[in-house]
């Protein structure tokens, strides 16, 4: 299969009105920042909303974004198989970020930020090496397997680009999208 089609960040921004960006990052992630004018669509949730995007893609392109590039590549990849032609923004709205280009940041009363999923897998995999090591220094030795397993984890993701931690913190409640939002998003969609 094709890689993607990209866009950078200041095409991205050249565009941006004329876009329908979906960010495809967790309801956490999304809130601690996004693209001007980004609905918000999980990865895992992306083929329910296949129809609304089938018609988004009537009335002008989509851009799909999440924090690094990767996620939104395979967005793409997922759309592509369904006949939807999107883009992917290089960098993510990490790239965006650094480029100087705002972030929408919801204020506390639209909705509660919560961490964004790197700073919980750095969160988790801290307290995992912390607690092995404790455990086999207060219990028993075999406990800092514990430690030796994150590490190799840590050493897989960096060399497969992908985040076994990542996929399971992702299904934790506080990152899971709840029905209501996911419609009311699809329903914003609906009307641009």
């Amino acid at each position: 299969m094709t890689a993607p089609r990209t866009l950078s960040t200041d095409q991205a921004r050249a565009r941006l009105q004329d876009l329908t960006v979906i960010d495809v990052r967790t309801p956490a992630e999304y809130a601690s920042g996004h693209l001007p004018g980004a609905l918000n669509i999980p990865l895992d949730r992306l083929r329910h909303a296949l129809p609304d995007l089938r018609h988004a893609v009537d009335r002008g392109d989509l851009l799909m974004v999440c924090a690094s590039g990767n996620r939104s590549a395979n967005a793409c990849r997922t759309l592509a198989e369904q006949g939807v032609p999107a883009a992917t923004l290089t960098g993510g709205t990490h790239a965006w970020a650094t480029a100087g280009h705002d972030l929408h940041r919801p204020t506390a009363r639209d909705t509660r930020t919560g961490w964004t999923m790197e700073r919980q897998v750095r969160f988790t995999a801290g307290a995992l090496v912390l607690l092995g090591l404790l455990l086999g220094l207060l219990v028993h030795p075999a406990f800092q397997l514990l430690s030796a397993g994150v590490a190799a984890g840590l050493v897989l993701s960096a060399l497969t680009d992908t985040c076994g931690m990542a996929a399971l913190l992702s299904k934790l409640p506080h990152n899971r999208p709840r029905p209501a939002d996911l419609a009311t998003t699809l329903a914003a969609l609906r009307r641009r």
